[in-house]
């Protein structure tokens, strides 16, 4: 597959499995991106990862999708993976919208995986930490994504869930990390190191896509894993939350979307900014 490097922001349709492999090796200096999570969408997609009836399935999938992802990073590359955790089933076979979320209706409900029980929180994010990690890559860095804004439950036997994991990986044990770009601001108007919990708002977007990915979670991975005009991935475009920030920040990105009514919209959305930076 031709990647156009003079294209600001290319997006690709089809499978990550498959469009992946069509790309060369050391073609991206960064990857970027958050999969579907597990059991908690119905993107009304065939195909679709994250609808996997069994949760070593899903974990298996995402790794075979890192796994090229890692072929197609230079060898100073980094992965930065936003990854939720999910709860079992209890049983449940389906999932009723409700007014506050429609999305959160669902066609089909995994069941609870084999040694689990009803109610108990699975574990996703570190089951797949460890497994890419088994595969090869090198975990770096667990850092906490706390959510101010985040979604009231109506759960009383145990705390409102308000936080998500990203995982630093990299290809090899020496790496591109720019510390200098992402320090953080310290109560004596000092600067520091950026810590491992970052504290960042959900941001809406008007449009069909339901799990957007904050655009000030996605500045700091760009910042710190590339130089500007820098080629960056992400597999899971969605909204293309990462392309617009590719673009304020003069790097270029590759996004891969399986569905094309997302891919519109992110099509639309990076049109955009592009206007607008082209105007200034």
């Amino acid at each position: 597959m031709n990647i156009n490097n003079q294209s600001y922001c290319q997006i690709l349709l089809g499978d990550s499995r498959q469009v992946l492999r069509e790309i060369p090796d050391q073609t991206f200096q960064a990857c970027v991106t958050s999969p579907p999570y597990w059991g908690l969408r119905d993107y009304g997609v065939e195909g679709q990862i994250g609808a996997e009836m069994i949760v070593d399935e899903y974990i298996k999938h995402l790794v075979d999708v890192f796994r090229e992802v890692r072929r197609t990073l230079k060898d100073d590359g980094t992965l930065w993976l936003n990854i939720g955790d999910s709860y079992t089933s209890g049983g449940r076979t389906w999932r009723q919208e409700d007014k506050k979320n429609k999305a959160r209706g669902m066609s089909y409900r995994a069941p609870t995986p084999e040694g689990l029980k009803p109610k108990d929180l699975i574990g996703i994010p570190w089951r797949l930490a460890f497994a890419l990690q088994a595969d090869g890559w090198y975990l770096r860095s667990d850092i906490i994504w706390y959510k101010p804004n985040c979604q009231p439950e109506s759960v009383k036997d145990r705390p409102t869930q308000s936080h998500e994991y990203l995982f630093l990986l990299s290809k090899s044990e020496r790496y591109y990390y720019n510390h200098e770009a992402i320090k953080e601001p310290t109560a004596e108007g000092k600067l520091r190191n950026k810590r491992t919990v970052w504290q960042v708002n959900t941001e809406p977007f008007k449009g069909a896509h339901f799990a957007v990915f904050p655009r000030s979670l996605v500045r700091p991975c760009v910042l710190a894993g590339s130089q500007a005009d820098s080629l960056i991935l992400d597999p899971f475009f969605g909204s293309g939350t990462v392309g617009e920030v590719c673009l304020e920040t003069d790097r270029r990105c590759v996004g891969i979307e399986l569905k094309e009514e997302y891919a519109q919209i992110a099509k639309e959305r990076v049109k955009a900014v592009q206007t607008v930076l082209s105007q200034n």
